[in-house]
């Protein structure tokens, strides 16, 4: 299959610093400079050139394909350099090094809405937006009907967009951009808005378009929505590629390098709690994994957390509930203790909870740890903790076939057939006749 994107040793450059202002003046200095060439006048210094002379490099070294008809996956933290990639194959910058080939149509949703007039009406607006992104007059006329139907917004179509909320005007933008005539579409972070149905609506037109034989760049921090609509993916870290491989594998490498480790116990105590009415008199003050380098356990064995609580002010029976996350953010479940008596102010104990981990498939994980008042049968919270107690669980050695993250959290023991039937083949007793 041949490339629509291939991309050689990009790199882009900025130059970071106080720049010079731009009065009339300086202007007519630049262009007297640049007559005489005098060298070493202040005058000499372009525009946006840092005094300091300091530079950071958004994007270094960066070489990969993108084969025609996928849909490929860009993570990374902020600062790592998606943007600016984007913008590179978008054609809004120029890259420093390297080169990029495309081969077809480029179409860029970069942000949704981008355009919309908001004294103009929706229909007026898709007509407007269309233009910006790239479409004719025709070509808009041609996909209306679906643009609205898409959106959603038909009763409100000839109403002025100011008078829109804010997801009408999004999904009138998405639908403006999905529509675009293009051999590669350019996607960043558009379904981190709207709600659920229009989302799902998103993502099935995302996977009609690839199955077109439509290339589609999707950059987003949702890693359900990477999931779902990727099979391939890069990491960016830094302005590098760190990696490229499957969907699961890149999400895998993205989070275990973004993900928090372990905390001691002053950055529990310090830690921002997830809810603002805890009374916390019941307070952690450390949390610990006992396991292997790494926080890593076998498959199958029981994983063993150190708790430390201090009574701040005396309290009732208490519980301890603990959360098991999978390192995409997605809950696996939940397990709670049994009730413990109360503690005295100013008393502090350490408590050892064992979680069987017998179900869980090789992976990485963490949890968010809370303790509640028994009496209210845990519904009340007294301290609660979140993204805390990382760990990964191996596969032991000759174990069969590797897990694959896409297979899901939980390893369900082998199915069992408790019943077969066979049905006899019938011979087939007809003939052929041959005729000379």
């Amino acid at each position: 299959m041949s490339s629509a994107i291939r991309i050689d040793k990009l790199g882009k450059c900025y130059r970071l610093g106080q720049t010079q202002s731009r009065t009339l003046r300086d202007l007519i200095n630049g262009v007297a400079s640049r007559i005489t060439r005098r060298a070493g006048h202040p005058a000499h210094r372009q525009p946006g050139q840092s005094v300091d002379g300091k530079s950071f490099w958004a994007l270094r070294d960066v070489s990969f394909e993108i084969p025609q008809g996928e849909v490929l996956g860009i993570i990374g933290r902020n600062g790592a350099g998606k943007s600016t990639l984007l913008k590179i194959l978008s054609q809004i910058v120029t890259p420093t090094t390297g080169s990029v080939e495309m081969r077809g149509r480029v179409a860029s949703l970069l942000e949704v809405g981008t355009g919309f007039h908001p004294e103009l009406t929706g229909r007026e607006n898709v007509y407007l937006n269309g233009t910006i992104l790239g479409m004719t007059r025709a070509e808009v006329r041609k996909n209306f009907d679906e643009i609205v139907a898409f959106s959603g917004v038909e009763q409100f179509i000839d109403t002025p967009v100011k008078r829109y909320s804010s997801g009408m005007a999004v999904r009138l933008g998405f639908a403006v951009a999905a529509h675009l005539e293009a051999e590669i579409l350019i996607v960043d972070e558009v379904l981190a808005v709207g709600d659920v149905e229009f989302q799902r609506k998103c993502i099935n037109k995302m996977h009609a378009v690839s199955d077109s034989g439509k290339t589609v760049l999707f950059v987003s921090h949702n890693m359900a929505s990477i999931r779902a609509l990727t099979r391939r993916a890069v990491v960016l870290s830094r302005g590098s590629l760190v990696f490229s491989g499957s969907t699961a594998d890149a999400v895998d490498r993205y989070l275990q390098e973004n993900h928090p480790t372990n905390q001691d116990s002053v950055a529990v105590l310090d830690r921002p709690r997830p809810f603002d009415d805890l009374s916390r008199d019941l307070e952690f003050e450390s949390l610990d994994v006992d396991a292997g380098p790494g926080n890593s356990i076998d498959e199958g064995t029981n994983l063993v957390i150190s708790v430390g609580i201090r009574c701040r002010k005396s309290a009732a029976s208490f519980q301890f509930g603990l959360t098991i996350f999978r390192n995409d953010e997605s809950p696996v479940g939940s397990t709670f203790s049994e009730t413990h008596s109360p503690l005295s102010a100013g008393e502090a104990g350490t408590y050892k909870l064992r979680l069987p981990t017998s179900e869980l498939a090789p992976g990485q994980y963490y949890c968010a740890i809370s303790i509640s008042d028994a009496r209210t049968g845990g519904r009340r919270l007294i301290d609660s903790v979140t993204d805390v107690l990382p760990f990964t669980v191996h596969a032991p050695a000759m174990s069969g076939q590797e897990w694959q993250a896409a297979w899901g959290p939980i390893r369900f023991p082998d199915v069992e057939i408790v019943e077969s039937q066979f049905q006899e083949s019938v011979a087939d007793t007809s003939t052929i006749g041959l005729h000379s």
